[in-house]
């Protein structure tokens, strides 16, 4: 593998069925990054992917299972670099960028820099995904925070570190999610730069369904709140399920101080129920909420145990002292 900023760059493309664009994505990126290795990863393509890819000069490699997320894990975990630039096999994104963005993980000595897309409205014209994005980006900035306007860009350059620090547990679509999270969850340092972002070629056709990966994705933020914060998730279904218990028992309450006596029996203890399922929640939410502080803990350390590669590697920029008298003398 060459090396570029004297460091080993990996480009990793994860294809299923891109013949059409596969060979000019791959000559694009060895234009732009002359020393590093192209990857491409074929996941079951039936159009000649991976033939097109080999032809234009990329390491081709198969995965079976079906989905991008079990493409991204698998890439993460065999190949060994210092710097990471994922992609698209689509040629929505151009290659000529991706010295921008290795550019700005080693400046801002960061772990992941996202190219957030500036066309994104327009990608071949489906406005459910446009939509879709606005609401997920909305969804994941108030479940996790505003580190990120554009947590679906498949154009990210990575540190060591984080690549070998990421769990990677989605099988499809929303891997990119994850990365999001995980960095958010590990305070990782992160840079976004907008990106021109391009219509698919004629003959190129989106793998995305809609409501399908929608779905999916849902479940996953769903799941990524629960394991990282789930005092919030758990003490809001306590909440709630406190609230009904009060609302049914108050009832309850008046008659018995007014007459002395309850009529509803099987209302009392419907929202005794409610109550004690609501304790538990709470109690749930507070054990699980210290599990997830000591399994953040230990994704950190190995994080840390990553050997200082690639991006820690970089130079500190100078720090100006001033002269002090005993330095005069």
């Amino acid at each position: 593998m060459g090396q570029i900023f004297g460091r080993r760059i990996a480009v990793l493309l994860p294809c299923y069925n891109e013949a059409a664009t596969i060979a000019e994505v791959v000559r694009g990126f060895r234009e732009a990054l002359p020393e590093a290795t192209i990857h491409v990863y074929d996941n079951n393509s039936t159009d000649g992917t991976a033939l097109q890819a080999m032809l234009a000069g990329a390491e081709v490699e198969r995965e079976r299972r079906q989905g991008k997320g079990h493409v991204v894990r698998r890439m993460f975990a065999d190949i060994e670099a210092d710097i990471y630039v994922m992609a698209d096999g689509d040629g929505t994104y151009a290659p000529a960028d991706a010295e921008h963005l290795i550019r700005a993980l080693l400046s801002e000595r960061a772990d992941m820099v996202v190219g957030t897309r500036r066309g994104v409205r327009e990608d071949a014209g489906r406005q459910g995904h446009a939509l879709g994005n606005r609401l997920f980006n909305r969804l994941y900035a108030s479940l996790f925070g505003q580190g990120f306007t554009d947590i679906f860009s498949g154009y990210r350059a990575f540190s060591r570190r984080f690549v070998k620090s990421l769990p990677a547990m989605s099988g499809g679509f929303e891997i990119e999610a994850e990365m999001s999270v995980h960095a958010a969850r590990l305070k990782l340092p992160i840079a976004e730069m907008e990106l021109p972002y391009g219509r698919r070629p004629e003959g190129s056709v989106s793998k995305l369904s809609t409501f399908r990966d929608g779905a999916r994705i849902l479940w996953m933020l769903a799941v990524l709140a629960k394991e990282t914060r789930p005092f919030a998730v758990f003490g809001a279904f306590s909440a709630l399920s406190l609230l009904a218990s009060l609302a049914f028992m108050t009832p309850v309450l008046l008659e018995y101080f007014t007459t002395g006596l309850v009529s509803r029996l099987p209302t009392w203890i419907f929202s005794m129920a409610l109550m004690m399922m609501g304790l538990l929640l709470l109690t749930a939410g507070l054990i699980l909420d210290s599990l997830a502080h000591a399994r953040v803990e230990q994704l950190r350390l190995h994080y840390m145990s990553v050997p200082q590669t690639g991006v820690s590697e970089a130079p500190a920029a100078p720090v100006y002292r001033k002269p002090r008298a005993a330095d005069a003398a």
